[in-house]
């Protein structure tokens, strides 16, 4: 493997409160990287500037050797899609339109006859061939989610990065999205992917990356990195870690509850 992206000592300051403090880590190729930690720990915006949606206050973001402000925003684009948590759009495209925004960097270059392949693809591999007349404003929350995935999977790019894909999906769906990032990863594509349910990062992840208040606490292999001591302390709950078949199971310790 190769590193694709490498942050160094990246810090991001909003409306004067630290969000990201001296963060410095590389995404390779052909690995998922998971980023895992309580809400309001930084994952999405570490997402942001490591895609380049968002320039760091402090320390250097490279990509392919060169820093990432200095692509424009079509070499980023033909570079790395993103799949943000918003999946909205305001008017009412058809999916099949909004799946042929992805191909949308690639206009007039020699990867525009491709476009019939990726596209078809895409919509095979998170499961929307069946929407594609539809509009994306009358479609499901869950639906929606998968036609953003597709849109970015048409991309069909190098790096691929994901905020909270599953978030929206049901339990089939969730198992595809894991899937679809596997065989990314197998075809020699980084894919970063911001989690919550950390026993599908402990599923799909060849490392994990624990943020709490703005700094990466941990970074390795899923074993390593979650850890029932570990996860107590940042989620301030006491879990257990379970393995089972090669992956990792995180259950929270409940106390007993009286049931009405």
């Amino acid at each position: 493997m190769s590193a694709a992206v490498i942050a160094t000592d990246v810090s991001v300051t909003l409306d004067g409160r630290r969000v990201l403090s001296d963060i410095t880590l590389e995404v390779s190729t052909g690995e998922v990287l998971a980023l895992v930690g309580p809400n309001g720990a930084g994952k999405s915006t570490l997402l942001s500037v490591l895609s380049g949606e968002r320039h760091p206050d402090a320390g250097t973001v490279t990509l392919d050797d060169r820093p990432l402000a200095g692509h424009s925003a079509l070499e980023l684009a033909r570079n790395r899609a993103v799949l943000t948590q918003e999946n909205t759009l305001s008017f009412p495209f058809r999916v099949r339109e909004v799946l042929e925004m992805g191909r949308s960097p690639w206009a007039r270059t020699p990867q525009l006859a491709d476009d019939d392949r990726a596209l078809a693809a895409a919509a095979e591999r998170a499961d929307v061939a069946g929407l594609l007349d539809r509009r994306f404003t009358e479609l499901s929350g869950g639906e929606r989610a998968r036609v953003s995935l597709a849109r970015v999977l048409a991309q069909d790019t190098a790096i691929v990065f994901l905020d909270e894909p599953t978030a929206a999906l049901d339990l089939r769906h969730q198992e595809d999205v894991l899937r679809v990032a596997r065989e990314l990863a197998a075809d020699g594509r980084a894919v970063v992917v911001v989690l919550h349910d950390l026993s599908l990062a402990g599923a799909v992840a060849d490392r994990v990356g624990l943020l709490a208040a703005g700094r990466l606490v941990s970074l390795g292999p899923p074993a390593q990195v979650l850890t029932a001591s570990a996860l107590s302390d940042v989620y301030g709950v006491r879990v257990e870690v379970i393995e089972r078949d090669g992956t990792l199971l995180v259950v929270p310790l409940r106390e007993d509850h009286p049931r009405g």
